[in-house]
């Protein structure tokens, strides 16, 4: 007897069709990001915590294991279109933010698909992402209330664009995408 495969090719085109979506919001990103932090580098976390939208709408519409890499994985590739020279940096982003999301999801066995879960993935991505950024770019070197503002956004960055990844999954499932 046939196995169902954990990735049916329903799922992996739900994954592409929001895959190439995102991506286009990630590389918008990514052409914005130069601008941000030359004019407002304590705004990069905001940002960059658009990036959490594949895995979470993903999630949020599908409900099964891998969806959040697979799906970060595309919009990598599509963002990668807009800015070549960053394709690393969005592959290695979205690894980062899709094993995360995948991580807390794989803790509750994939079986707890309530807003606090997405929530606590946001939180993390946002703390993992103010400290590395914060040291990395040298941010240090900014007024205080700057670094402040750094730190906060980049952690409620995420956290604000889990909302709207949220809201979008949820119409997305009312709209019949996840119907089996």
């Amino acid at each position: 007897m046939a196995r169902t495969p954990v990735l049916s090719t329903r799922v992996l085109l739900v994954c592409a069709a929001i895959g190439v979506a995102t991506g286009i919001i990630g590389g918008i990103a990514g052409l914005l990001t130069p601008v941000v932090l030359v004019a407002a580098p304590w705004a990069y976390g905001l940002l960059l915590g658009s990036h959490v939208l594949p895995g979470i709408i993903a999630q949020e519409v599908l409900r099964r294991p891998l969806v959040a890499l697979v799906t970060h994985f595309i919009a990598a590739l599509v963002a990668s279109a807009f800015n070549p020279a960053w394709s690393l940096r969005f592959i290695g982003t979205a690894l980062l933010f899709g094993a995360i999301q995948e991580g807390v999801a794989a803790l509750t066995r994939y079986r707890a698909w309530g807003p606090w879960r997405f929530f606590i993935s946001a939180a993390v991505i946002g703390v993992i992402v103010a400290v590395v950024v914060f040291f990395a770019a040298h941010l240090g070197s900014l007024a205080l209330w700057a670094q402040i503002a750094y730190l906060a956004l980049s952690v409620l960055g995420p956290i604000g664009w889990t909302a709207v990844g949220l809201g979008v999954g949820t119409a997305l499932s009312r709209a019949g995408v996840a119907r089996r």
